[in-house]
């Protein structure tokens, strides 16, 4: 009777596991990070780089990588390397971008990824 108990309880906490894990990863996982002028305080006219880093976390995407989308405030993409795929799954590239004038102060590029199996977003927010 408490070998059935425990059956149950332990067949419970094993699918309610699984069902968190498969949740927690079925979008990219997105980081931006700055690789070269980091400032606390950026000015207009700087130039900075970028390093940018998409993980499939669900494996294969059907959407290619070169979909990746861009949105800035005050930040202006000058250009950027290839992609490169650096291990399987993981995509990295760098850009090198230039600070505009805003009028808060406030900088950011997000990068999104749209697919079936919810995509990614990632953002870095400067300081001007």
């Amino acid at each position: 009777m408490k070998l059935t108990k425990f059956i149950k309880r332990s067949l419970f906490l094993l699918s309610f596991f699984m069902f968190i894990g498969f949740n927690t990863v079925s979008a990219c996982e997105i980081e931006v990070d700055v690789v070269s002028g980091q400032k606390d305080v950026y000015k207009e006219g700087d130039i900075v780089v970028l390093h940018v880093k998409v993980e499939f976390t669900h494996r294969v995407c059907p959407v290619a990588i070169e979909k990746t989308k861009y949105d800035s405030k005050g930040i202006k993409i000058m250009q950027g390397t290839p992609w490169k795929e650096t291990s399987p799954g993981i995509w990295e590239r760098k850009l090198k971008v230039k600070i505009e004038k805003t009028k808060n102060g406030k900088l950011f590029l997000s990068v999104t990824r749209d697919c079936e199996k919810d995509g990614g977003f990632g953002e870095i927010t400067l300081h001007a």
